[in-house]
């Protein structure tokens, strides 16, 4: 029962070249950024990532992008990255955007093992018609457009039909954790993480604390272990925000 690893590098050592991992976190808030640089030292090529957004330059899934490591992404925000922007417009980057609620139903529905859901979500536009650019070519031109979704009338309102995601890894952060796996999340962190560990067959969780178990009430558990597969511990140091927006003390 005891899930805990030695350090993020053996954690991830087993990831290939086109695995697939769901990535949590919100911007940078909640990253498992510890994990993520650990990938990168492996070397591991041509992946495919499910994360809200792609980091910033230079940090998170950022770095990956820097290091031209990503194959395709899927999420729902591709701002604050302007290596994202370039790889994608010349057709180096494959992306599917997602509606934000649809791409965390997506997720909670793959880890739950449900086949696929229908939603109102993007019915009239090219999410549920197709057309939406997941690659474009060297030129400008679309090389790879998104195909049409079945849709269906349910009453009144007609629903587009989304496939629940499922991918070969997820990785989380949290701020503290039990050996069993058992999760706590700080504030606005429990945002996509526990949706992308409940996505991953194998699921990795870098913690700020990790204790004994029995010492986590069950009453604070936010995400159960049996979604996670490996524990590090990686301490509360090295965390990032996009911009600091405070004001200066009267």
């Amino acid at each position: 029962m005891d899930k805990t690893v030695r350090d993020a590098a053996s954690a991830v050592a087993d990831i290939s070249n086109g695995a697939s991992i769901a990535v949590g976190g919100f911007g940078l808030n909640g990253i498992p950024h510890h994990l993520i640089d650990a990938l990168l030292a492996t070397g591991a090529s041509d992946l495919v990532t499910v994360s809200n957004n792609c980091g910033v330059d230079g940090w998170g899934l950022g770095r990956l992008l820097d290091h031209k490591r990503i194959r395709r992404t899927t999420g729902s925000y591709v701002g604050e990255n302007k290596e994202f922007e370039r790889q994608y417009l010349l057709g180096e980057l494959e992306v599917e955007l997602v509606p934000q609620g649809t791409l965390a139903e997506r997720l909670r529905a793959g880890g739950c093992g449900i086949a696929a859901f229908f939603t109102p979500a993007g019915v009239g536009t090219q999410i549920a018609d197709g057309g939406l650019p997941l690659r474009y070519a060297a030129d400008g031109s679309v090389a790879l457009a998104s195909p049409p979704k079945e849709t269906r009338r349910f009453g009144d309102t007609d629903y587009v039909l989304e496939e629940g995601i499922v991918c070969d890894y997820a990785f989380v952060r949290a701020s503290v954790g039990d050996r069993h796996g058992n999760l706590i999340f700080n504030k606005a962190t429990r945002n996509f993480n526990p949706l992308c560990a409940m996505a991953g067959r194998i699921t990795i969780a870098e913690v700020e604390t990790l204790v004994e178990p029995g010492e986590i009430d069950p009453e604070d558990v936010h995400l159960p272990g049996v979604f996670v597969q490996r524990i590090v511990a990686v301490g509360a140091e090295g965390k990032r925000i996009e911009r600091t927006t405070t004001r200066k003390r009267a």
